[in-house]
């Protein structure tokens, strides 16, 4: 039995029945590690044998003393490296962090903690979550494993290469305009950017502060909804952190639509789709509608500014979020230097990245005197228009459906070298962030060159619920499909 091929919810009732143990799990995700990574390069940091296997060790006996009581205890996860882990590097796969350890960890990885997961390491991304690649890491890029001349999607693509190389059950990733959703679609995995507010972002180290949200990476929606439902909660440490009245959301995990409303923007299926990710959205949607779902087609005019309004946002927020990094309290200095101001310029020169730099001036342009008014009180008013638009959307409908990103996972090298077309790939993503909403992706089938579709299911605030019930509907109907293609095969 191949335990890193089992969902995370599956290897954690093996956990919990005896049948296997934490410790056999760990064994078996460093195992594949060290077969798979110097291909994928999915980690900055995998945590040493004999730490990870203590760690199981432990939470084993409290498994048996019945000290521990939850759906993930001894299950392996990986942690996007922008999330503070105590005592462990956490870089931000960033040549400035390179050397940094926490004092303390994020509340997500505390939540992990609490329910016995077993952290084996910090995963690639792309430097201070600025990309959709995984390009732009200090420490070179993270490959696809369904195909390694291939990207695997950002920022979050060493999390979601993670899971579908099956080096960990399960990741943490973080989303600022699709970062999870967006490499789940390319890495065929399944991914949940939950609303704002849902899970604290303390010990999240920052891009965008009002964009970023911490969020799962797995093999299936149960996976996801397991997770999300241990890490979200609400932090005093965390003013942005909302308390909600229900963190349920296993209970959503019901094989039923009927009667559900579906909408499907006319905008997101236009010029600049790829055929076939049309096609296979396009399928999705005529599954659940077969499954009793009511389908409409409506207008999102305002989507087409949504990447001017998010690239101003999020680069003006990283501008003030990354001018803490100057070599003086921690991370990297430069060696050589005349006095403080000189320390400051060379220490951030050679520590940020080319991308981390065209954003930190980016954002310092438009908020700097004579461009406030023009560039950023703008961009805020279109993403007040924006979440408009979808508060009148969503009092017609449960869910929308789209798809993640306009094609499949993109060749190594193409994407890095035109910035533009980069950005242009977060189309259908940066909305979602930008109105604060939910937003589910989900894998469905493979294009011609083998690489994998995800289609995007997005719900109103605080209604996570709606779109992991219309997911779960979904994926029980696509694997009964794949299950009589098999048996077709067979026979």
């Amino acid at each position: 039995m191949n335990l890193m091929s089992l969902t995370a919810v599956e290897l954690g009732k093996k956990i919990k029945s005896g049948e296997v143990t934490a410790v056999e799990a760990a064994k078996a995700a460093l195992e594949q590690i060290e077969k798979v990574e110097g291909d994928i390069n999915s980690f900055v940091t995998v945590y040493e044998k004999e730490e990870v296997l203590k760690k199981a060790e432990e939470i084993q006996k409290k498994i048996e003393n019945n000290e521990i009581d939850s759906p993930l205890a001894g299950v392996p996860v990986a942690i996007k490296d922008n999330m503070c882990t105590k005592g462990h590097l956490t870089t931000c796969s960033s040549k400035i962090l390179s050397n940094f350890e926490p004092t303390y960890s994020s509340f997500a990885v505390e939540k992990l903690e609490e329910a016995g997961a077993v952290i084996i390491g910090k995963t690639n991304m792309d430097e201070f979550a600025m990309g959709s690649t995984s390009e732009t890491s200090y420490y070179g890029p993270t490959k696809n494993p369904w195909n390694t001349n291939h990207v695997p999607g950002g920022s979050s693509g060493g999390s979601c290469a993670a899971v579908a190389a099956e080096e960990c059950s399960f990741s943490l990733g973080s989303d600022t305009g699709g970062s999870i959703r967006q490499p789940s679609s390319y890495c065929g995995v399944t991914g949940i950017k939950p609303t704002y507010g849902t899970v604290s972002r303390y010990g999240l180290i920052a891009y965008g502060s009002s964009l970023d949200q911490i969020g799962p990476v797995a093999k299936d929606v149960t996976d996801v909804a397991t997770i999300l439902e241990i890490i979200a909660g609400h932090d005093e440490k965390d003013s942005t952190s909302v308390k909600r009245d229900s963190y349920d959301f296993t209970s959503a995990l019901v094989d039923d639509v009927k009667g559900m409303k579906i909408g499907v923007p006319k905008g997101y299926f236009g010029d600049g789709l790829d055929p076939e990710v049309k096609e296979a959205v396009l399928e999705v949607v005529e599954v659940l509608k077969s499954k009793g779902a009511i389908v409409e087609e409506f207008d999102l005019e305002l989507i087409e500014y949504a990447i001017p309004a998010y690239y101003v946002i999020a680069d003006a927020e990283a501008s003030s979020n990354l001018a803490r990094f100057d070599g003086v309290k921690y991370g990297y200095r430069a060696e050589d230097y005349r006095d403080l101001h000189n320390m400051y310029k060379k220490t951030r020169s050679e520590g940020f990245g080319a991308e981390v730099k065209r954003r930190i001036m980016l954002g310092s342009f438009v908020l700097s005197s004579g461009y406030y008014d023009a560039y950023y009180l703008k961009a805020l008013r279109t993403k007040a228009l924006i979440k408009k638009q979808f508060d009148e959307a969503f009092a017609k409908y449960d869910v929308i459906i789209g798809p993640v990103a306009p094609t499949t996972a993109p060749v190594i090298g193409e994407s890095l070298s035109d910035p533009m077309k980069m950005y242009l790939g977060d189309i259908y993503t940066i909305s979602v962030n930008l109105a604060g909403l939910p937003g589910i992706s989900v894998p469905t089938k493979r294009d011609k060159k083998g690489l994998p579709i995800g289609v995007q299911m997005i719900g109103d605030c605080f209604k996570e619920n709606n779109i992991i019930r219309a997911a779960y509907t979904y994926e029980q109907a696509r694997d009964c499909y794949e299950r009589c293609d098999i048996a077709k095969e067979r026979d």
